[in-house]
């Protein structure tokens, strides 16, 4: 955990740690004191892995537009290996929640003919295909955010309308990283059976309703050498974000050790 520690000075460090510390209506100030004196933003969920937050100064979205970070100080998705798959998933089905919870409480202007169309042939599936969730990847970043060390993921509904064309470039193809497509590519491969998920006109496969799948990691003679994920699991709130019990077997000084291969 040390290695992942609060870093005095990191604005989203100081967010979580205030968050942390005081309900979520009331803002506090940040508990460093070289952190930027920002207003503290609103609070939508926290728990021990995890702090979501309304982006209100300079949102992407007209729709909405959530930032979710993690609690501990990460720098990048390749601080990650595949035994944090379960709290990846974590993420994306938080996320999902908070963005449905935005969507019905956002105030839009009345249209009886929209409203009669969407409620009535509006599906999960076209739902959640309008959710946006997942990282930014270096070198790019976004300008009005700019926070590059410390990994947090965007989650924003429709289509990024507010955003400068530049602005538009970091949320593209060109550096966005979809949540579903990372969790995909770690389980396929890190999977025996190599099931793909989360790919876009493949459905609900059934590997994506196993939070653990693809979890992890082991030898042909059945020695594990999954390494301990980063999650922290939250009794109160029912989710489990590393595997149900620990592997007989962990990774020393000997075995290999994390790094961006895993993913």
């Amino acid at each position: 955990m040390s290695l992942f520690a609060p870093k005095p000075g990191c604005p989203m460090c100081s967010i979580a740690q205030a968050a942390a510390h005081s309900p979520i209506d009331t803002p506090s100030s940040p508990l460093f004191p070289n952190a930027p004196r920002a207003p503290q933003p609103e609070i939508l969920w926290r728990d021990e892995n995890f702090t979501a937050y309304i982006e209100k100064t300079n949102p992407i979205s007209s729709k909405g537009h959530i930032i979710i970070l993690f609690n501990l100080h990460l720098p990048s998705i390749y601080s990650l290996s595949s035994s944090d798959l379960p709290l990846l998933v974590q993420l994306q089905r938080r996320a999902q929640q908070l963005l449905h919870m935005l969507e019905r409480t956002h105030t839009r202007l009345p249209d009886p003919q929209r409203t009669r169309s969407s409620s009535t042939t509006q599906s999960p599936l076209t739902q959640a295909t309008n959710y946006k969730i997942g990282f930014i990847t270096s070198p790019f970043k976004d300008p009005k955010i700019p926070v590059s060390d410390h990994l947090h993921a965007h989650a924003y509904i429709g289509q990024p309308d507010l955003a400068g064309w530049w602005r538009r470039v970091a949320y593209s193809s060109i550096a966005w990283y979809a949540m579903e497509d990372l969790i995909a590519e770690i389980r396929e491969e890190t999977s025996n059976n190599r099931v793909k998920s989360g790919y876009q006109n493949r459905g609900t496969a059934p590997i994506d309703l196993v939070p653990d799948a693809g979890a992890r990691t082991g030898k042909p003679d059945g020695i594990e050498t999954t390494s301990l994920g980063i999650g922290v699991n939250d009794l109160e709130s029912g989710d489990t974000v590393s595997p149900s019990s620990p592997p007989p077997y962990f990774a020393d000084a000997t075995s290999p050790s994390r790094s961006v291969d895993t993913l």
